[in-house]
């Protein structure tokens, strides 16, 4: 056994735990607002460009592909509801502490790179375009949100069921105001083989799998439940709850939103839209004055829910890292009145601010994505290894072997996917993410290393 399992199964004492307050429907709107968020107001519109008014089967097949993950999330973290999330199952199944803090390192900067990006959005949102302020008041938001998050627990999840009530909310009136079109299309027309005139495609596995790809991302979210299943009350039944809750819930509002918005504006139009949602609560309610306003509103908050929830992923993600001696013990540090990991909550403060400050992130959130396929492909091989442990203890979910094995495979797919676009493009901005991703990788690595020599020094000077 090794200094990765050997820590993790050492009992923490209870002053440095954090307390257990979600419930079922807390996690299931977790998961929820972590999948809605502002992408699907524009993705709608590049997936009608492939599938037409087939659309709506690309988020079918992207849920399934999806699902299988997050299938294998639930069984792991019935098995294991820790804080540390993807980093203590890969620990757990590999017996490798580098991996184990790659995997850590790469989890937690998905969800900050999103989180500057999303809130120097917000800043431009409210801000002049040439205010001089804009990176100063995404600092101040990221503030704000660490204040919320050091509060407590259930005070983020209000927060958090608050925001996703009003992004969903946009959701469910362009449904609303658009339903009654529905039927006006065949919703099986797909867009012409080549130039306008020519026949249909037609629907091929080949055509959907290039839909499930593109609309694969908006279901990436799910994950994060993990990191807080330490905070969720009998996490083996209500980890599973929320988590699938959450992504079913997902695919029914975004196939209603899809067959809604070609019922309204054609698949065509759809694809040729620089706001398609936007342009879909225009045609079916003509009467709504200002809805660019209230949507500019509904895009705030969606946003600012998604860096709500990536950086209380990332405190616990951190906290779980330092109680498995992953990363330096103080970030697994405990507020004793609050109950909230607060080094872990000021310490990413810090990095979001120099992100925000160090200018343009969007290269190294594309690369997260991409560390994501690759995290997603190790959690579905070590559920696969620690099914096969006879000395694991089974969760309160359990999925037959054949569900992580095609989790694993589709991610692997989607990941060689991207590095082959990379490789045979002759843009070097195709490569700028891969070449990132690799830099974060071996980032993570170099801590891994790092503080491993770091504990043998000290266990060694206090023989």
């Amino acid at each position: 056994m090794d200094d990765t399992t050997r820590d993790a199964a050492v009992p923490a004492a209870e002053s440095s735990t954090l307390k257990q307050t979600l419930g079922g429907w807390q996690v299931l709107f977790y998961g929820l607002g972590s999948m809605l968020g502002a992408g699907i107001y524009a993705l709608v519109g590049k997936a009608a460009g492939v599938m037409g008014n087939a659309v709506w089967m690309g988020f079918l097949a992207a849920m399934i592909a999806a699902l299988l993950t997050g299938l294998s999330y639930a069984s792991a973290g019935s098995r294991h509801p820790r804080a540390g999330g993807a980093a203590f199952i890969t620990g757990r199944a590999f017996r490798s502490s580098l991996l184990s803090t790659a995997v850590g390192i790469a989890v937690m900067m998905s969800g900050l790179t999103s989180m500057a990006t999303g809130l120097q959005a917000i800043s431009r949102t409210l801000l002049p375009a040439d205010s001089e302020l804009i990176k100063a008041a995404a600092i101040g938001l990221a503030a704000v949100l660490g204040c919320v998050i050091f509060r407590g627990i259930r005070e983020s999840m209000w927060l958090n069921a608050l925001c996703t009530a009003v992004e969903a909310g946009g959701l469910l009136f362009i449904i609303a105001v658009g339903c009654r079109y529905w039927g006006g299309v065949d919703y099986l027309e797909t867009p012409p083989t080549s130039a306008e005139g020519g026949a249909a495609a037609g629907l091929t596995a080949a055509l959907v799998m290039q839909a499930a790809v593109l609309t694969f991302f908006s279901f990436i979210g799910f994950e994060d439940i993990l990191n807080v299943s330490e905070e969720v009350k009998n996490p083996r039944r209500n980890v599973p709850f929320g988590l699938v809750g959450a992504m079913v819930a997902a695919t029914l509002i975004y196939i209603a939103v899809a067959v809604t918005a070609v019922s309204v504006l054609g698949w065509k139009a759809l694809s040729e839209s620089k706001a398609p949602l936007m342009d879909v609560a225009k045609a079916a309610a003509p009467w709504f004055t200002g809805i660019d306003k209230v949507f500019a509103v509904i895009t705030v908050f969606a946003i600012g829910n998604t860096a709500l929830l990536n950086y209380l992923m990332g405190s616990r993600l951190l906290y779980g890292m330092g109680q498995q001696r992953l990363l330096p013990d103080v970030l697994s540090r405990v507020h004793a009145t609050r109950r909230t990991p607060h080094v872990a909550i000021i310490v990413l403060f810090g990095i979001v601010a120099l992100l925000i400050l160090s200018g343009d992130v969007k290269a190294m959130a594309e690369a997260t994505v991409l560390l994501l396929l690759a995290v997603f492909t190790l959690m579905n091989a070590a559920l696969v290894v620690l099914q096969r442990n006879p000395c694991e203890s089974r969760g309160g979910f359990e999925v037959p072997a054949v569900i992580p094995v095609l989790g694993a495979l589709v991610c692997a797919v989607l990941f060689g996917t991207r590095l082959y676009r990379a490789v045979i493009s002759e843009s070097p901005a195709e490569c700028t993410a891969p070449l990132v991703a690799v830099a974060i990788l071996a980032a993570g690595f170099v801590i891994a290393l790092l503080h491993g020599r770091r504990r043998q020094s000290a266990g060694s000077g206090s023989l």
